[in-house]
């Protein structure tokens, strides 16, 4: 439920109104936007009188919300939510570059590239460290180096890092990691979800390669309901009936979840495609479409990588790509004047 409130309404009569509210069990979620502030209701709402609320003198107007999603849902939330990960905002048009290999390999490789790639137009750096593979027998990673290296090319190129947890037993490595990334995989990990929840750092949220609008939604939910409302929604791609791709990259999603939700969405082109050359133009499709920023997988030399390199393009690439991006960035901030 949504109570839309009047202008500068009455502070006493507000106060009364919310601690009603909370003690018909409710939470109460309040967003302040420049001409209307917004009551999202969350939590058993039948026990609420609609017409009571409304016929109060601060109300402007009570509607119910269908959604089962509810913290995710931009009528709780109008404003785009912007996440603030090591001094990098990410959200409300940000275009934002996330961008890392697919393995860390070695302290020497993430320390040079993390440098490179700095200077080269990335905003925040990332790294497989705990590889979920499809065969067991594929190169796993680093595991707890993997972390320990990427946070020493933090210290040193200055960069914010995002790495994957693919279990919650991993948790206390990730400390100094800026980013959590959830994988398609974990998606439906609920219980990894909630733990998330309460660990106190942004989450990049990957949609599984089979899941509607909605499910993804209602994980984001999952991680919301426990207090972490630092959620980044990533497109990464979905499994269909085309075999020249990896996956198809669903560009309807990004202007769609900014539709339904408030949370920043990212793109994600190269495990999407599992092809370097549509690396590019699927990043910049997804930025001209509303993306508030891409995760793509360089390398030094793609070709000579542990792993992902048919995915994998060169630091000369992203350098490229990232004058695009900036390019259309521009042109749309030009239109919105």
């Amino acid at each position: 439920m949504v109570v839309i409130l009047k202008q500068n309404p009455d502070k006493t009569q507000l106060r009364s109104l919310m601690t009603w509210l909370e003690s018909k069990g409710v939470s109460v979620q309040t967003t302040v936007g420049a001409q209307q502030t917004i009551l999202g209701l969350v939590g058993d709402t039948s026990v609420i009188d609609i017409d009571l609320i409304s016929a109060l003198e601060i109300v402007e107007a009570v509607r119910r919300v269908q959604e089962p999603y509810k913290s995710a849902n931009r009528k709780f939330h109008p404003l785009d939510t912007v996440i603030t990960a090591g001094g990098v905002k990410i959200g409300g048009g940000s275009a934002v570059k996330i961008a890392g290999p697919g393995a860390v390999e070695s302290e020497e490789q993430i320390c040079s590239l993390a440098l490179k790639l700095k200077n080269a137009g990335a905003d925040i750096l990332w790294g497989g460290a705990y590889k979920s593979r499809s065969s067991p027998y594929s190169f796993q990673g680093l595991r707890e180096k993997g972390i320990e290296y990427l946070v020493k090319a933090k210290k040193l190129s200055g960069l914010p890092i995002a790495a994957e947890l693919a279990d919650i037993s991993q948790a206390g490595g990730f400390e100094d990691v800026d980013i959590i990334i959830i994988g398609a995989r974990n998606m439906r990990n609920y219980e990894l979800l909630r733990f998330l929840g309460s660990f106190g750092k942004p989450v990049i949220l990957k949609r599984a390669v089979s899941a509607t609008y909605e499910e993804l939604l209602m994980s984001a939910e999952y991680i919301m309901s426990e207090g972490n409302g630092e959620v980044i929604l990533c497109e990464r791609g979905i499994r269909t009936f085309e075999p020249h791709t990896s996956f198809t990259l669903d560009i309807s999603a990004i202007p769609v979840l900014k539709q339904l939700s408030h949370l920043p969405v990212i793109a994600d082109p190269s495990y999407a495609s599992g092809k370097y050359p549509l690396v590019e133009p699927l990043a910049l499709a997804s930025i001209a479409a509303g993306a508030d920023g891409i995760l793509a997988a360089v390398h030094e030399n793609p070709e000579h990588a542990m792993c992902d390199g048919p995915l994998t393009i060169k630091l000369s690439g992203f350098e490229s790509m990232v004058q695009k991006i900036e390019a259309i960035r521009g042109q749309k901030s030009e239109v919105r004047n």
